[in-house]
């Protein structure tokens, strides 16, 4: 006969399955024009309530929730729908948390925003739902300056390309004698063009010290087939040019505007002298991250200022929001995944997260690939080893690495060279080879090299 259990132990074990960790809390299902809230039903009779999103609509859902109690709301990161409501939910106390989409929408049977809301907060209310990493408001605004810069970059890149297309259509064939059309010779003989100079000669004279090709070539190079459309349509180019040249010249200024509202780690010490990177803001961007983050991180080979400001952007300089380095490598996505099944590992590929700091360290990564540096060893072995794209996201995992331990310890980067590196390489093969000849029952001896008679 089989012995029933206690009853009152079978409830005692089963309640603790399910603990209720925040008693006030709502979910919120985000949309383009209206948002649904949800709240305990012991809070308000009408526990499910949809609001528009103007902004007095947005106050409305701010106040109600304040009023009924609610300390902690969750929502789902709709695009950038979400934004408007999370900031005005923070501004008023209240503890907010944003969750990717992808780990709810798998649950069978919801089929309106309603149920998305209420079971948001259902999952809310039992702590099963982990935020996602949003940095300190001074952060967000650099991140924010940083992301239009980008942008702004872009604009610009798309109108040196119609200004090529024009040149090309007139047959000038100004990017085969220079390498930058918007150098000091490129932007000199385009604005000589537009000013109406057609002489070659004259317009090779523009040529400055440093540019390798010759006047002889250059003027051969301007001997163009010139028409009022094409010309019509670089002048256009160029002066769209211009405009987003001021526009990130702007946009420079509120970066450094917004570096100087950070405390200061440096404790005044001078750094010294560095190339400054081409595709760096116009201020002196390496000084300013030094004195925000208390470290040098364009020490580390491949890591130059506009990467060092993109990665701290993204970030932050806060490194206890992920207890270890492997948090934190995972949240980039930089980590092997561990697919198991039945105790077989699937597959140990990374995952797939669009993340702007990885994608920055991963073209860190690539600029490695004639370093001299330990780290350049390093991409180099995995590169014959893995092949490059995998190559490329293991030397970024190492360098995630390195910027974690600098900004939460303030440690200092050292490089010891490429020989230093192979000759780790090396002891730890050998290491590895006398370990296994031992296990097998030989021992490794090594062959002495006789001196020459």
């Amino acid at each position: 006969m089989k012995h029933n259990p206690n009853p009152a132990k079978v409830q005692k074990r089963i309640s603790g399955h399910l603990k209720t960790v925040n008693l006030y809390a709502a979910g919120i299902d985000i949309g383009s024009e209206f948002h649904f809230v949800a709240v305990p039903k012991e809070l308000d009779e009408q526990s499910v309530r949809s609001f528009a999103c103007f902004t007095s609509d947005l106050e409305m859902m701010t106040q109600w929730l304040v009023k009924i109690g609610i300390t902690t709301v969750v929502m789902e990161s709709t695009g950038i729908y979400w934004i408007p409501a999370f900031e005005m939910l923070e501004e008023h106390g209240l503890d907010v948390k944003l969750v990717n989409a992808r780990h709810v929408k798998n649950v069978p049977g919801r089929k309106s925003d309603v149920q998305d809301c209420q079971w948001l907060q259902q999952l809310h209310t039992h702590g099963l739902l982990e935020g996602a990493f949003r940095p300190e408001d001074q952060v967000c605004a650099l991140r924010a300056y940083m992301r239009q810069r980008e942008t702004l970059i872009r604009y610009r890149a798309s109108h040196i390309q119609h200004m090529q297309k024009a040149l090309r259509q007139m047959n000038l064939l100004l990017d085969n004698v220079v390498a930058d059309i918007t150098g000091k010779t490129g932007m000199g003989i385009i604005l000589s063009i537009l000013a109406g100079e057609r002489d070659p000669e004259v317009l090779a004279k523009h040529r400055d010290s440093h540019c390798k090709k010759s006047e002889k070539v250059i003027a051969k190079s301007l001997h163009g087939h010139y028409r009022v459309e094409h010309l019509f349509a670089l002048k256009q180019s160029v002066e769209l040019y211009d405009f987003y040249e001021k526009q990130i010249e702007a946009c420079d200024k509120a970066l450094e505007d917004q570096l100087n509202q950070f405390d200061d780690k440096s404790e005044s010490i001078s750094l010294p002298a560095k190339r400054k990177s081409a595709s760096a803001p116009a201020f002196d961007v390496r000084t300013h991250l030094y004195r925000v983050t208390g470290v040098d991180l364009t020490s580390i080979e491949g890591i130059e200022e506009n990467t060092a400001l993109k990665v701290v952007s993204e970030i932050g300089t806060d490194m206890s929001r992920w207890p270890t380095v492997k948090h934190f490598c995972s949240w980039l996505g930089l980590s092997p995944g561990n697919k198991i099944s039945g105790g077989k590992v699937l597959s140990s590929k990374t995952k797939r997260i669009p993340n702007r700091a990885a994608s920055a360290l991963r073209m860190a990564a690539l600029t490695l690939v004639s370093s001299k540096s330990a780290l350049g060893a390093y991409y180099r072995r995995m590169r014959s080893k893995l092949g490059a794209p995998k190559a490329i996201t293991a030397t970024a995992h190492k360098l995630a690495r390195l910027i974690y331990s600098m900004l939460k310890n303030g440690s200092e980067y050292v490089d010891r060279g490429q020989d230093y590196y192979e000759e780790q390489y090396r002891d730890r093969v050998i290491k590895n080879m006398r370990k296994r000849a031992e296990d097998m029952g030989y021992k490794l001896v090594e062959i002495e090299t006789a001196a020459p008679s």
